[in-house]
């Protein structure tokens, strides 16, 4: 009964130290849940294949920069792994407008825009309005920001 018990405990210990390593294994260059879920699963590849987003399959993931992604497809998933930068948001999944402000805070799946080939996230409607605004202008600036920001803890900024 102890043996069991033993073999039990450590047991839940593997477990449960998998399930913390890899919440924490995405950077804070990246926006992703707790969990280490990035775009929380949508499909970074479906922005461009499908023209819009796709929740991605929980069986169906890539592991890139520490953060996991849900693909809606393993063609998808292929895509993403060939070349991971042609799919991925800019500034780590962050609001471009907010990392533009020098801030970084969520950006939602939802709310997206492909320019020159490249996937933006913004936290609201109401932000992205005002990005829309300005596109150009806050790219520049989220451009010349993300390296001072990239590697910032966001709780701290």
């Amino acid at each position: 009964m102890i043996a069991n018990l033993i073999r039990g405990s450590v047991a839940a210990f593997v477990i449960v130290t998998g399930l913390v390593s890899s919440a924490f294994g995405a950077g804070f260059d990246v926006n992703a849940t707790v969990t280490g879920l990035a775009l929380r699963g949508v499909d970074p590849v479906s922005y461009f294949t499908n023209g819009a987003p796709q929740d991605g399959d929980f069986a169906i993931t890539a592991v890139h920069n520490g953060a996991t992604y849900r693909f809606v497809s393993e063609e998808n998933r292929d895509l993403f792994k060939e070349n991971p930068d042609q799919y991925l948001p800019q500034y780590g999944g962050f609001c471009a407008f907010g990392t533009a402000m020098g801030v970084k805070v969520d950006g939602d799946p939802d709310l997206w825009k492909i320019v020159d080939g490249k996937l933006y996230l913004n936290l609201s409607a109401s932000i992205q309005e005002r990005w829309n605004g300005d596109i150009p202008g806050f790219i520049d600036a989220a451009d010349g920001k993300w390296g001072d920001l990239k590697d910032a803890d966001p709780a701290e900024l």
